[in-house]
């Protein structure tokens, strides 16, 4: 009976493998920068309407080709604003706040926004080291797993001289 159940066990968890994957891939975001390829793991259950507003631009090549606009050593780089002013945005609405108890470590991506709590859109940002005086203030929607040493390369400055661009941003299920 117990080699039954063991079996039967291993049969269900390859089972749902798949879906586990593809649900994986669906929440991941690619961020293809000039020195290589960044993974962001997305937080759906912390953030959903941010992350369902990441991944609705990232699908319509809203991200492609935007700089980084704001980069600031020890901080973080913030990206975008299709204007590359900082003032800039989607045509969608702005996102209500989504504060979250995620902390704003090295790697945590985060919803920019003006001094309303309710006015993140498009403009986000990816924290080089500990930014956890953020906490409770900006909403966090993901982590950079893969490629932080590609984060740590975008030329610094507020705005940079020559800024670095995003080349392509894709979820990661719809990646070619």
């Amino acid at each position: 009976m117990k080699l039954f159940l063991s079996l039967l066990l291993g049969v269900l968890l390859m089972a749902t493998t798949p879906a586990k994957a593809a649900d994986d891939l669906d929440n991941t975001i690619y961020l293809d920068l000039k020195d290589g390829r960044v993974v962001i793991k997305l937080l759906p259950e912390k953030a959903p309407k941010h992350v369902e507003r990441i991944k609705t631009l990232a699908k319509q090549g809203f991200y492609d080709g935007i700089v980084f606009h704001r980069v600031i050593e020890d901080f973080m780089a913030q990206t975008g604003d299709p204007t590359g002013t900082g003032m800039g945005g989607s045509e969608l609405p702005d996102l209500p706040a989504e504060f979250n108890d995620e902390n704003f470590g090295r790697g945590a991506v985060g919803m920019a926004r003006s001094g309303d709590p309710d006015s993140g859109n498009s403009q986000f940002f990816i924290c080089f080291d500990d930014c956890s005086f953020l906490n409770g203030q900006y909403t966090v929607w993901g982590t950079v797993t893969e490629g932080m040493e590609f984060v740590d390369k975008i030329t610094r400055g507020e705005p940079p001289a020559n800024p670095d661009k995003i080349v392509k941003m894709q979820v990661a299920a719809d990646a070619k």
